[in-house]
């Protein structure tokens, strides 16, 4: 069984701090990768079973067949995920890029169909926040070897995007895709096998490509914030908002129970 290998080097720290990334190409063991590719087929499902009972093929940025994309605290009904989610490897992840303090932000499946899988558009993951707030952590995890033929992630570093700092996005109409950069470089492809994660601030940009092959492309993204993000209304926080790191030691259990 092939080893998971995720080291934060020094070396990754610092492209982080200058460039807003870095990859870590074996950081989830097999057992993890069967876990999480379960959920993401029960995410499928779910998504599927609320577009027959809207009489639609589209809900929101999710297109049948095409393109799933959701969110949700996906651990409260499938608790294994806890392990990965608050365990060591993104406790480390989260103490070498924002800090001592962490919060779960957001859980993300994305799936690219296959042969038809729809791309992104370049943007940053603080693009979907309409507001000033602290940037946050992106951690994109391969549930598939990734390719430029099944649409995997592209980053822009900070230096070739010329700004590290949030730009205002534009919604397309055509797939309710929020877009920030409009500029004609094609970015980096983040190449890796199943079980790799890339590690990106949200004001990074980034965007896919379509998945031209004959199986579905699948990833995994967990977020994670410094500090709570308030809602709109500030009386509140937008999304979860899970404690996870204080002082950087580890206050959510990683128990299945």
């Amino acid at each position: 069984m092939r080893r998971a290998d995720a080291r934060v080097s020094p070396q990754h720290q610092t492209q982080f701090r200058e460039e807003g990334y870095f990859i870590l190409e074996k950081a989830i063991n097999e057992p993890t990768l069967d876990l999480l590719r379960n959920a993401c087929s029960q995410m499928i499902r779910r998504i599927e079973t609320q577009m027959d009972e809207a009489g639609t093929d589209t809900i929101g940025i999710n297109h049948r067949h095409k393109r799933y994309f959701s969110h949700s605290g996906w651990y409260r009904d499938i608790p294994a995920l806890k392990r990965f989610i608050f365990g060591e490897v993104m406790a480390d992840i989260c103490r070498q890029t924002i800090g001592p303090n962490a919060y779960l932000f957001n859980e993300i499946f994305v799936v690219k169909a296959a042969e038809v899988g729809m791309h992104f558009g370049w943007h940053q993951d603080s693009g979907y926040i309409p507001y000033r707030h602290t940037p946050y952590l992106t951690c994109w995890c391969a549930l598939d070897d990734m390719s430029e033929a099944n649409g995997t992630v592209y980053i822009l570093p900070y230096s070739k995007a010329g700004t590290r700092n949030y730009v205002r996005h534009v919604r397309q109409e055509a797939t309710n895709d929020l877009v920030g950069y409009h500029g004609d470089d094609p970015g980096i492809p983040v190449i890796v096998p199943a079980g790799g994660i890339a590690v990106f601030s949200s004001t990074c940009f980034h965007r896919s490509g379509s998945n031209t092959t004959n199986k579905p492309r699948r990833a995994y993204v967990l977020q994670y914030e410094p500090e709570i993000i308030p809602d709109e209304t500030g009386g509140g926080h937008r999304d979860l908002a899970d404690p996870f790191l204080l002082h950087g030691e580890k206050v959510m259990t990683c128990s299945t129970e």
